[in-house]
Formats: C-alpha cells, structure tokens, sequence
C-alpha cells in the first residue's frame, strides 16, 4: 500500500502553499503545479491513504465482519464461561441466528464498511491521478460487496453530492452490477508493479471473480443459480492469474498467518504490519487473544488470552475426508491444516518460548518443556470439545471447554512485548491464492457443461500441498449434511477457515439455513442481516430486508 505518512504529506502541502504565489515552477523543472494543484494532490493522496487504513478494522476486530461471517457459521462460536462472555447474549444471537436490527455488531460493520466507501469516493474529486483513481474505485468496490453481501443493499454517493440529501440505494442485479463495473473500469489502471499491499491488478480480479461467483446467490439466496456465462468469467479471470506463474503454495500452511507472513507465496491483497511499529499497523493480536486461554502461555500468564472463541466438533471433524477424528496429534496426519505439527516459529530460527503449535487446539496443553498446563483452578488446561448445548458455561470445567484455533499466531522470542501489543508483525491476509483455485474448481463444477475432471485437478493440487490426500471424487455439497468431509463446501473450511468466509460459503451452497451443532433450523430471513435501525433513521432510500 502506499506508504506516505500525513507528516510527509504536510510537508508536500506547505511547500506547494510556499510557492503559491506563483503559477510556475523554476523552468528547469519542465512542469507547472498550481497552489489548488499541489493541494489537490495532497487531499487525493491523503483520502487514498486513509482508505486502506479503514480495512483492519471491520477486518481484523473479533466484533465485526469475522464476527458475522464466522460466528454465524458452523466454524466459530463464543460460550458464555460464568462471567465471561456473555455481553448480554450477543455472541449467541449470532451463533443462533436471533439477531435483530439493533444488534451492536450489524451497526458497527455497517458504519465502517460505509467509512471505507465514503473515504474512497472523496478521493475522487481531488483530481487523481489515473491510478489513484484506480485504487480508489478497488477499495470502494471492496467495501461495496462487503456491504452487499451482509445487507442486501448499499448506499452510494457521487463525489461532491450535497451531503445534506440522502444517498441513492443500490438493490440486487444492479448494485452486483455497479460493484462489477467498478472493477472492469479500475483493473487496466491499477499498477502493474503494485505488491500485495495495494491495490492490484490480481485482486482486482480476484473480487471480480467474487462477484461472478456469488451472483445468483446473491439475487436469491434462498435458491442460489448459477448462470453459465458468470462461471465462464470466473474461470477465465481465474486462469489468467494460475497461468502468471506469480504465485505457489507455501511450504508451511501456516506461514501466511505467521508474524513473518509478508513472505507469503500466496498472498494477492493483505494489510500491511511491522513489528515494533506503531502506524498503520492491523493490531492482530485479537486473532489470538480471542481464542487462548488465560494460561495458555506462561510468558503472559494470566493474561495470555480472554478464552472465548472456539470451534464446534463436527467442523474439526470434516478434516477426515476418509474417516473419523481422534482428538489426539494423530490426526495431525490427516491434513496439514488441522495443525499441530510445526512448532510455532515456523523457520525454526528462533528460541520458542511456548508449547503452542499453530492449528487446532484440543486435548492437553503444555508449555515449550512439555509441562501440562493447568487453569485458573489448577485443573488440567485440556479442551475439551464439548459445549454446554445452550453454550453457557456453568460447571468446573467452563475454562476449558471448546477446541480452539490457532491460526494466525504471535512471535513467541519475545514473550515480554511482541505477543501482547498492537505491533506483533502479522500481516492481515484478505486475499490469497488458493481462493482462486477453488474458485476456478467450483465454477468448473457448476458450468452449464460441468468440468469436473479439471476441477478435481486444481483440488487435488491444492490438497497435496497441503499434505492431504487425493480424492477420486469431490461432490459439490451435501445438503443434507453440511458438515460432509467429502464435499467442495468442506475443502473450502478446511482451506479458508477463520477468513471471514464461511457464511458467504455457506448461502451460495443453500445450507446457511441448515441445523448444526448449537443452532437449530432457522428462518431464510437470516440469509442478510437487517439495516440497522440508525440507518434507516436517516435514510428513506434504504429498505429493511423482509422479516426483519
């Protein structure tokens, strides 16, 4: 992304403002910059700027966008452990699928997905340049379907519109639409050299392919089509990025969620951190904190983590594609993303400092000397994947329930600073490689003349990678049964789990609606989230989706 902080862009500003007297440079410059010139590139280059830094936090906050993709889902769920974590029952709400226009988390999501659409358009009437231009209409897009995807509607405003009138609402094909030609218009422009922190040529098509996608679903999500001339699109773009040769498959799963995950292979768009910097910088210790437990690690006991977040056991166990799940490190075999087989500083370079192994956690936990780790109570620190079915925790064993994930983790060498901090180095992953395999694999399956010998190729290709072993066969979905390790829609949790994908996963393979573990059938009106009530207030041209 681009890196001019606002004391750079002051300076560029205030000596614009010293020359404005005049109307040209010295002629030996063989350019001529205006006063409301310099300044206009200072506000565009300013707007730009604070654009990207409206990603981490819908992205990275465990309140927001992960919140209602994952949380909703079958991949995440938060029990209320006595005291802890209930916050008046809005974790379960959005497990169970009870949420309301009021709920905090659909406010704030919506809020800051519409800072990040607001904050691109101003770049726009600040005379950019054409490739600002260009990365500005990517992230505007990026929050658009974000906004589309969740509410079923966005607001949009030209650059310039009188800010006291409401803005225009876009509604099914036409907001799928305008999101695509936002794209189409931006990609040519956007800079062919740009690395996976800016806007990009190939993230442009990722989202792109995104839209292609998740069209019919988006215009009926109850009953998702799928027209083949979307699949040909997706395929297409999709191609077009494998066959550039520019990315590969990492070694190590988990070194695109590590502290040093600026080194991925796989990475196509990402947020940029730095450890030990204070600026700009995602903030991901949340992706940890949320889920360990208090005495997880001694270099921070008892505060090593706020003990919430968990998995369900059915999800853990679509990782055997060809048989059951043990709960124990032989399973680690099964799948490299299950983790549990690499020490947590994945080059090995470093002193460890703590016992956890990046993946799922479940059974006993030790420390980096292979000592078992007790709770608060001094019972055995061993998780246990059973929830209390109406996931309030109230026995002796609250502390411990629930498998946990490890999947973004912190630099252990420096148990006093870098674990707990708002600069631990790991960069936000928004987009990567393996999405554009699946897919290019899923829209082979669901063409009008179904490639599933090629899609079976690009899955294969991806599991090997990933120490899984190859299938014969892969059906798209069992809607009887979401959670069948056999399927397309189970390779996309074991792959993209805890990426803020799974409930998009879920709708566009007709099963959002389905009973799981600790959610019960529900109403189809759940398939988007309401507007917020606050919105509405202030803005007739928005529809509150039916039901709600």
């Amino acid at each position: 992304m681009r890196t001019f902080k606002y004391k750079t862009l002051t300076a560029i500003l205030l000596a614009a403002m010293a020359i404005g007297g005049c109307t040209k440079l010295n002629e030996g410059y063989r350019q001529t910059v205006t006063q409301s010139e310099a300044a206009q590139a200072f506000a565009a280059s300013l707007f730009l700027q604070t654009a990207y830094n409206d990603i981490p936090t819908p992205f990275v906050n465990q309140d927001r966008v992960f919140s209602l993709e994952e949380n909703s889902a079958d991949e995440s769920l938060v029990p209320t452990r006595g005291g802890d974590w209930d916050d008046n029952g809005v974790w379960r709400v959005v497990h169970n699928h009870t949420w309301n226009a009021d709920h905090d988390q659909v406010l704030q999501v919506y809020n800051l997905l519409n800072k990040m659409n607001f904050d691109a358009t101003n770049v726009l009437q600040f005379n950019p340049s054409k490739e600002q231009i260009a990365e500005a209409r990517f992230l505007r897009a990026f929050a658009l379907y974000y906004l589309f995807d969740l509410y079923n509607q966005f607001p949009f405003r030209n650059p310039g519109e009188n800010l006291l009138n409401p803005p225009k609402v876009y509604f099914g094909d036409s907001a799928v639409q305008f999101i695509i030609s936002e794209l189409t218009a931006a990609l040519p422009d956007l800079g062919t050299s740009n690395t996976m922190t800016q806007a990009n040529q190939d993230a442009c098509k990722v989202l792109l392919m995104r839209c292609y996608l998740n069209h019919g679903a988006f215009l009926n999500r109850a009953h998702p089509t799928f027209a083949d001339a979307d699949m040909q699109q997706v395929i297409t773009l999709g191609n077009s990025i494998i066959n550039g040769g520019k990315y590969k498959y990492m070694a190590n799963y988990f070194g695109n969620f590590s502290y040093q995950n600026g080194n991925s292979t796989e990475g196509i768009f990402a947020f940029p951190s730095s450890s030990g910097l204070t600026v700009n910088n995602p903030s991901l210790q949340a992706r940890w904190m949320m889920t360990f437990h208090y005495n997880e690690y001694d270099g921070q006991a008892p505060n090593a983590g706020w003990n919430g977040f968990s998995t369900i056991s059915d999800f853990y166990n679509a990782f055997s594609v060809g048989g059951t799940t043990n709960y124990s490190l032989a399973d680690t075999l099964l799948d490299t993303r299950i983790g549990r087989r690499w020490t947590s500083d994945a080059t090995g370079t470093v002193t460890l400092n703590s016992g956890i192994r990046p993946g799922f956690l479940v059974g006993q936990q030790y420390d980096q000397n292979g000592v078992a780790l007790k709770d608060r109570k001094g019972n055995p620190l061993a998780f246990d994947p059973n929830i209390a079915p109406d996931m309030k925790e109230t026995g002796s064993n609250l502390e411990v329930t629930g498998i946990r994930i490890a999947k973004y983790y912190p630099d252990f060498s420096d148990p006093g600073g870098k674990y707990f901090s708002s600069t631990p180095g790991n960069w936000l992953m928004l987009m990567r490689y393996s999405e554009v395999v699946l897919m290019v694999a899923e829209a082979k399956m669901r063409a009008a003349a179904p490639d599933n010998a090629g899609a079976l190729t690009l899955i294969n290709g991806l599991r090997t990678a990933r120490g899984a072993s190859v299938v014969t066969s892969m059906p798209l979905v069992n809607t009887a049964n979401s959670e069948d390790p056999k399927t397309l829609l189970a390779e996309l949790g074991r792959e993209f789990y805890w990426e803020s994908h799974r409930r998009t996963d879920l709708i566009r393979f007709g099963v959002f609606n389905n009973l799981w573990q600790y959610k019960p059938a529900d109403d189809p009106k759940y398939l988007v989230f309401p507007v917020p009530n606050q919105a509405l207030a202030v803005n007739p041209n928005l529809k509150q989706n039916p039901g709600y």
